[in-house]
């Protein structure tokens, strides 16, 4: 039966966001309504920052997926000690804060990087430029090469065990095997992963704003930036942030259509009997994992290895890069409450009316709350930046909307991580929870918390990291008198203090590893489901 009560939270959240989402967008449009699209398209320099997005997206697709799936195919067939671990890692590159990684990428192949010097040594240069689209391509198959073939790892080991057995009866091995077996279940999820990478490098920000390299390296959201914060060329910014976001919204239509759900019923993966499984096909897998390991641990490593030099504890005795670390912390904290909140009451409304029968309703308000998918970061940034100024100092609400923009930006993917659990626990407590006159908070308390701790951890700790390593937002509203530590890295950066930045960058992965664990242990103590 119908309950008014418990979806109009829902239903105001879901206006709440439409609203300032709406808002940003009205402000873009009033910026921009004397820029025809069609004149911006006719300048040279624009036209190339569009086609050179596009261009550096599709070549880290290719890249990144590609070499992803020799990967998965190893590590589905192989088991070996640290497995597990080698998978979590994996997963946790697409939350590892952005500048962590690029700090790391510079001190191995940067102009005075470990590989630098190894050629400078036989007397040779480097073969290749960091700085400029090698870079920006190595970065993003740092940061998606791994998490493309964890996903890919989990549709094998969907493969129904008697299907394994069968190919291993029929003496299917090697490229037979993986074309007949494998294959099937990759190409379903590659739509799902291409997508997403896709999505990921073409509204890349903080990855092409430090390894750029200059004007012939600039993306859409870069030239955004440079529009607003250096040229103060609000028209221009405003019409770009539209463009953007209108390919983002045709990309996010593209792979809505063409993914589809995939069952995934994970079943153990047995090694491949003797017979079938040769030295050579051991040694091919051993290697795509070496060579998997050699791009991800070197960068980490090399982060906490140079950020105990001599210089780290005068950086660490800066009181500007306490205070940035403060402002990361105080962001992540009110945007994963805000977005905890606007989630559950989305969710809540959105499974009564699951429950009674509606799904176009549910699936409706689901929609709303997730709209932030189509409106890049930098865009919403962009909108609310020219809708306050209107109003106030902008640079005095840095806080609240750097907060807000990480709160919108985190609210679907706690949607998505959250919905389908909530959903089934209702459909199997519903009727006991009714018998025993469960509702409100008491059902809230005992049932829903209790049994959904797993998914919210999940879902806070990786929200709550990805708010801390955030730059579009702060780069936009951040000044010298407010900063996260994500811009106070990149600052020591841009003035190649790496030394002081080795330890900037240090703080700011042991803080956002420290606090992912310390929230998924706090929220999971005492799991009762």
């Amino acid at each position: 039966m119908l309950n008014p009560s418990r979806t109009w939270p829902g239903s105001l959240a879901a206006s709440l966001v439409v609203l300032l989402i709406g808002s940003a967008l009205w402000a873009l449009f009033l910026h921009s309504q004397d820029l025809k699209l069609s004149a911006l398209w006719q300048d040279a320099y624009l036209r190339h920052v569009t086609l050179f997005s596009f261009k550096q997206a599709t070549l880290s697709v290719v890249l990144s997926v590609g070499l992803a799936i020799p990967v998965a195919h190893a590590l589905a067939r192989r088991q070996f000690p640290g497995k597990a671990w080698l998978l979590k890692l994996f997963a946790m590159t697409l939350v590892l804060p952005v500048l962590v990684g690029v700090f790391g990428l510079v001190a191995i192949y940067g102009r005075s990087g470990w590989i630098a010097q190894a050629f400078a040594y036989f007397d040779a240069a480097m073969p290749f430029s960091l700085y400029g689209l090698s870079g920006i391509l190595l970065a993003h198959v740092f940061f998606n090469l791994p998490f493309s073939a964890q996903l890919m790892v989990q549709a094998l080991e969907g493969i129904p065990a008697d299907q394994r057995r069968l190919a291993t009866q029929l003496g299917l091995r090697g490229w037979q095997r993986f074309r007949h077996l494998e294959w099937p279940y990759l190409r379903q999820s590659l739509p799902h992963v291409v997508g997403l990478v896709f999505m990921l490098c073409f509204t890349s920000f903080a990855t092409v704003m430090a390894l750029g390299g200059g004007p012939k390296a600039t993306t859409i959201e870069l030239a955004i930036y440079q529009a607003i914060h250096f040229d103060f060329d609000l028209q221009t910014g405003a019409a770009l942030a539209l463009w953007q976001m209108l390919l983002c919204g045709t990309f996010a239509f593209i792979v809505q259509t063409l993914t589809r759900p995939i069952a995934n019923t994970p079943s153990e993966v047995q090694p491949l009997p003797s017979a079938l499984d040769s030295r050579t096909a051991k040694c091919w897998d051993s290697l795509w994992i070496a060579l998997t390991l050699l791009l991800v641990l070197p960068p980490l490593g090399v982060v906490i290895a140079r950020g105990l030099n001599p210089s780290a504890l005068i950086v660490l005795s800066d009181t500007a890069l306490w205070q940035a670390t403060m402002h990361s912390l105080l962001i992540a904290t009110g945007a994963i409450v805000l977005a905890f909140v606007l989630a559950t009451s989305v969710i809540l409304a959105s499974r009564h009316w699951r429950l009674n029968g509606r799904k176009k309703q549910a699936n409706g308000i689901e929609t709303l709350g997730a709209m932030i998918l189509v409106v890049p970061s930098i865009v919403l940034s962009t909108g609310l930046f020219l809708l306050f100024r209107q109003f106030s100092d902008v640079f005095s609400l840095a806080l609240w909307l750097v907060m807000a923009v990480n709160a919108l930006m985190a609210l679907p993917y706690l949607i998505k991580v959250l919905s389908a659990p909530a959903y089934q626990l209702a459909q199997s407590y519903h009727n006991l929870c009714a018998t025993l006159g469960l509702k409100g908070v008491n059902r809230l308390r005992l049932i829903e918390w209790q049994c959904l701790r797993a998914p919210i951890a999940r879902g806070v700790a990786v929200s709550f990291v990805l708010s801390m390593g955030d730059l579009s937002a702060i780069a936009l509203f951040g000044s010298q008198n407010f900063q996260t530590l994500p811009l106070y890295l990149f600052r020591l950066m841009g003035s190649y203090q790496m030394d002081a930045g080795a330890a900037a960058a240090m703080l700011l992965l042991l803080t956002s590893l420290g606090c992912y664990a310390l929230i998924t242990r706090l929220i999971q103590w005492r799991h009762a489901c």
